[in-house]
């Protein structure tokens, strides 16, 4: 075939008029393909889309909102649970129950003791159950110690150290205006009476850590 007829066969290809059988083909192959791509994004897709994005919305947040209920409540059982907790109380104390307790060797009167322990940002011994005053008398072996009970005279009502009004929850022997503890309970003194003595305060209380109550 000559330079000159396969131009001219070119050149009808080229303007090949698109009503043409061929083109008609094709024509309808490009509305099925539109049509396909418009069944894709119809309004049932749409609504389904929208649908799962709200349900994926609603978990997310029901997770988050999970593992925030989960954060406070360690953080209360780890404030308000039983434990473990010890009570610090300064050497030489001993601690019960929500208090400590400090037991003198020395012997004094009465006043010079109430000082000593105010010294120590105390009071001579107080308690407030029969289980306090069982341990104190546990404790303190043979010997005789003072305590923070005290009254004006024989007439006037027991008074702690910290000018609370003692409720008699064990009656105390004597005539006298100073109390001690001995071995069958409170007896009274005179202030210049030489004695032991028994500091009392409050403790603090302190979480321990796990790894200190089980090593390794």
């Amino acid at each position: 075939m000559s330079a000159a007829k396969v131009e001219e066969a070119f050149t009808c290809m080229l303007n090949r008029d698109h009503t043409t059988p061929d083109s008609l083909q094709e024509a309808k192959i490009g509305e099925k393909l539109q049509g396909k791509c418009l069944r894709c994004v119809s309004p049932d897709s749409t609504v389904k889309i929208y649908c799962c994005c709200i349900v994926i919305m609603i978990l997310t947040v029901a997770v988050i909102a999970l593992v925030i209920a989960l954060s406070v409540s360690k953080e209360n059982t780890a404030v308000s649970g039983p434990g473990p907790y010890y009570s610090t109380c300064p050497n030489d104390w001993i601690g019960f129950g929500n208090k400590c307790f400090y037991f003198s060797e020395d012997v004094r009167n009465w006043t010079f003791s109430q000082t000593y322990c105010m010294a120590l940002e105390a009071h001579l011994a107080l308690f407030d159950s029969l289980e306090e005053l069982n341990f104190l008398k546990r404790y303190k072996g043979t010997s005789d110690y003072w305590i923070g009970l005290h009254r004006k005279s024989p007439d006037h009502p027991w008074t702690w150290t910290d000018n609370t009004e003692y409720n008699n929850l064990v009656l105390t022997q004597g005539s006298r205006e100073y109390a001690y503890l001995n071995d069958s309970g409170i007896s009274s003194a005179k202030d210049y009476t030489p004695k032991k003595w028994i500091c009392s305060k409050y403790s603090k209380y302190t979480l321990q850590c796990p790894e200190i109550l089980n090593p390794g």
